[in-house]
């Protein structure tokens, strides 16, 4: 039994299902996870340290600061026992998704989580509206998720979210992690992807609006684009910022989404 969870026992810890609570306490996962951020920016943000097995191998890099934010209220005791040890330590009390988390730390930050996988999603979309403010972002989800986040056109798994996450940045899957290494443990597989930010001056699109025309077509994704966009004009619309009238959704590149969603604006 790993320290970690040693800790937990101590402190009589209930894990809640509806947190999406699975902690890493494999210590050699966890080392090679901190690891693969290196360099580490001026501040590390750490989404849900659960037992802090993951911060702890963080701190071993010497970080210069590492802001915890930790929701369950039960935990935070177990991390401010962690804090003694280590004057870098801020914790945040909070929901991950009502902070903004761009605007923590100083200088270079970054952030380094094992999510709940059942908002793992939200939280992703939340830090690329502000991916400028992060040198970058390295993150566990669930394979399956993964897998849509780095979908190329045409694969049955390309989707809103390989389209937003591509558009903001360089997303790639490191390594899978096994299930042993959580617990409880987990009903599904896990990857850890790595984000790097592409520059802002870039990006030649409304975040928002791309967000909004990637859940509408997407939603329709069986159809054709001329069907799709009939009633702004269909294929002589499509035709005139040359994207084809005959593919389906799937088949965009991210060049076409770009295309779409400044004629849009326009329109």
């Amino acid at each position: 039994m790993s320290n970690n969870l040693k800790q937990l026992k101590i402190y009589d810890f209930k894990f809640k299902k509806s947190l999406g609570q699975n902690f890493l306490f494999d210590s050699n996962i966890t080392d090679k996870i901190a690891k693969y951020s290196l360099p580490l920016s001026n501040t590390v943000i750490e989404i849900g340290p659960g037992s802090g097995t993951l911060t702890e191998s963080i701190l071993k890099l010497n970080v210069n600061k590492i802001i915890l934010i930790e929701k369950d209220i039960s935990l935070i005791k177990l991390l401010e026992k962690l804090k003694e040890k280590y004057n870098s330590i801020e914790i945040y009390n909070k929901d991950a998704l009502s902070l903004p988390i761009w605007k923590l730390g100083i200088g270079s930050r970054e952030v380094i989580a094992n999510l709940p996988y059942n908002i793992s999603t939200k939280i992703l979309i939340n830090l690329l509206k502000n991916s400028s403010q992060f040198s970058k972002l390295t993150m566990m989800f669930q394979k399956e998720v993964a897998n849509r986040i780095i979908a190329k056109p045409g694969s049955k798994t390309y989707s809103r979210l390989s389209v937003i996450t591509q558009l903001k940045t360089k997303a790639k899957i490191l390594f899978d992690i096994p299930d042993t290494a959580f617990f409880p443990k987990p009903k599904v597989q896990s990857s850890l992807v790595q984000f790097i930010p592409y520059d802002n001056k870039k990006q030649n699109f409304d975040f928002e609006k791309m967000e909004e025309l990637t859940r509408f077509v997407f939603a329709k994704k069986r159809k054709m684009l001329r069907t799709i966009f009939k009633k702004e004009g269909g294929s002589s619309f499509l035709n005139s910022i040359n994207v084809c009238p005959n593919i389906r959704p799937e088949n965009l590149t991210l060049d076409e989404f770009c295309k779409l969603e400044f004629a849009l604006r326009k329109h």
